[in-house]
């Protein structure tokens, strides 16, 4: 066990592998359950060094102004769009994601699903509970040889597309970045071609704010008469209620939605949707990511990215820091500094550790946007006269010593 750090709280359910990664690194670990809204984390930050959260838990600018010791926040999911990312960076706290770690736990969701509503399973699931016995074939299909239309060509789009392709489906896909085209999946210049052209769309985008209600009525009409839609990316990009329009009037023959523009913070809160009621909907309650393995993957994926930076000061695949990692050296003190990226901050770390005859051993600079990260390992303790004069630099955002 490493010597006594600080305090860590892991909202959301997160697995418990994440905590014994925290624990092992000396940091003393409060979990909880549920996702906290602001003014709970408001009052839960104060004493919190490392935080952990999922999807529904926003961290405000107001919560972070309320947290002093937190130096870094790990979201265990894909997305930080819950995360003021330019208040976290203003804050000198570091911000870690997982991009990769439940891709395949999304890409399976997606393709059962896109099997389940090319079959009716869900219309014949409900007609069985019912009791009817129903066998015909009629408006059931095959997904060998339909035309899925992917938005979205990232990590799980791609998968999705290589996946898709091997069940026999043609790839279409869009996106906004210049992608790769994987196996025979064929570039759309633009959705509105994509979604003239397939037989299931399927959104996976990311969060960023100019998503938002990306797909509306006008999209929902462009589709061609039958086909199906699916959802697995964020809640605000889909205007639901449009959705809904197209799949009571016979213009869409089923949809599979796993995200929601509002949803609740537990279990105990009722879940409200325009889409409820609808027999050719499959509503999962954000649960693409949701595989006990994506999970595991997740936890000790994240976790030990806050710990390699509570340890080590390294912010390797940071979402909002400069990317540093420099190998520790032995029996150094690290200094790091986060500073604006104004020029000569370098230059004047180096003056200033030189004049109380601080030798550097390693050094490693790197800028990003309108940040800069110094990690600097020199051969003595650095005494208060030096620290207080690095605090008081006009550059600086924030300052520590491993």
């Amino acid at each position: 066990m490493n010597q006594p750090r600080g305090k860590a709280l892991l909202l959301e359910n997160i697995h418990p592998d994440a905590a014994g990664i925290l624990e092992a690194a000396g940091y003393e670990v409060e979990r909880v359950s549920k996702a906290l809204d602001e003014d709970e984390l408001v009052a839960r930050l104060g004493d919190v060094e490392l935080l952990g959260l999922r999807s529904t838990t926003h961290l405000t600018e107001k919560a972070l102004a309320a947290a002093p010791l937190l130096r870094a926040v790990g979201a265990f999911c894909i997305g930080t769009n819950q995360i003021d990312l330019a208040a976290a960076t203003r804050s000198g706290v570091a911000v870690f994601n997982a991009p990769f770690s439940n891709t395949r736990s999304v890409v399976e969701l997606a393709i059962g699903e896109i099997v389940a509503l090319t079959r009716r399973l869900t219309d014949k699931n409900t007609a069985m509970h019912a009791g009817v016995w129903d066998k015909s074939a009629t408006g059931s299909h095959e997904v060998r040889g339909r035309r899925l239309g992917i938005v979205g060509y990232g990590n799980i789009g791609t998968q999705l597309s290589v996946l898709a392709e091997a069940m026999g489906m043609s790839v279409f896909f869009f996106d906004t970045a210049d992608r790769l085209a994987l196996g025979n999946a064929r570039r759309c210049g633009t959705l509105e071609e994509l979604l003239e052209t397939v037989d299931v769309v399927s959104l996976h985008v990311d969060g960023r704010p100019t998503n938002n209600l990306i797909f509306g009525e006008a999209q929902l009409a462009r589709m061609r008469p039958g086909s199906m839609f699916l959802n697995l990316s964020r809640g605000f990009v889909l205007d639901t209620a449009a959705l809904r329009r197209h799949l009571e009037s016979g213009h869409l023959a089923g949809a599979a939605i796993d995200v929601f523009p509002s949803e609740p913070k537990s279990k105990e809160e009722e879940f409200v949707s325009d889409l409820r009621g609808l027999p050719n909907v499959i509503l999962t309650p954000h649960v693409g990511g949701s595989t006990e393995e994506a999970q595991q993957d997740i936890g000790n994926f994240v976790a030990g990215k806050l710990r390699t930076f509570a340890v080590e000061g390294d912010t390797s695949l940071s979402v909002n820091l400069p990317s540093v990692a420099l190998p520790r050296q032995e029996g150094c003190c690290r200094l790091l500094l986060l500073h604006t990226n104004t020029p000569g901050v370098l230059g004047a770390v180096n003056a200033l550790l030189a004049e109380h005859g601080v030798n550097v051993e390693a050094e490693l600079l790197s800028t990003r946007g309108e940040v800069g990260y110094v990690v600097v390992d020199v051969s003595a303790a650095l005494g208060p006269d030096v620290l207080a004069a690095l605090e008081a630099h006009p550059a600086t955002l924030r300052l520590q010593v491993l």
